[in-house]
């Protein structure tokens, strides 16, 4: 039975898993590399990790998880020196490195090549923030002169309503003048008419 055990059997029972991948661990931390089966370098993978972080606390504590992880105090002892010198200091994860190899003859397994990755870390460039285009303020005196403008062209168009105003007037003066001129001859016109009428109607 499995009683709640998380993780890949590896085709081995509880306690042959664990010596293995103990073994493992071990076997990466002194050569700095080791060649296995997919599957088994990627089960010891979270148990790396674990001791490498241990290492960057540097405690004692840390020291005795490590101890009872690895079952070996010269090697741990090896490690907490090596982070401590800077070792992995300035990466914070992704401490191993899996390289695919192909299948194995015998039986087809995925074979692959796991090492500690020791380089630096690249910085990455920072991005550069894209240039704002300059837009144009228009400062205190340009908005000065454009509402001076404004207020001139005011003053033009209601001067040129004023003046379409009087010369409506003025037409409208001539029209009327025009109509009484007009209604005055024709009331001439009718008393003349009617004088010579009067004068023909009178007996001779």
């Amino acid at each position: 039975m499995r009683h709640n055990y998380k993780g890949r059997k590896l085709g081995t029972d509880f306690a042959h898993t664990k010596a293995m991948k103990k073994s493992l661990v071990n076997a990466l931390f002194l050569n700095d590399r080791i060649k296995t089966v997919e599957s088994r370098a990627k089960e010891i993978r979270p148990d790396v990790d674990k001791i490498i972080t241990w290492a960057k606390k540097g405690d004692l504590h840390s020291r005795r998880l490590a101890i009872a992880a690895t079952g070996d105090k010269e090697l741990v002892r090896e490690i907490f020196e090596k982070v401590s010198q800077g070792m992995f200091s300035e990466r914070q994860g992704g401490y191993t490195r899996i390289m695919k190899l192909g299948n194995r003859k015998g039986d087809n397994a995925s074979m692959v090549i796991m090492e500690l990755v020791t380089e630096p870390v690249a910085k990455k460039e920072a991005a550069k923030p894209a240039a704002k285009k300059a837009t144009k303020k228009t400062t205190p005196k340009k908005v000065e002169k454009v509402e001076e403008t404004k207020e001139a062209e005011g003053e033009q168009k209601a001067e040129e309503a004023k003046e379409n105003e009087a010369v409506v007037a003025e037409h409208a003066e001539e029209v009327r003048e025009e109509e009484f001129k007009a209604e005055e001859a024709k009331a001439e016109e009718a008393e003349a008419a009617a004088a010579e009428n009067e004068e023909k109607d009178k007996p001779e």
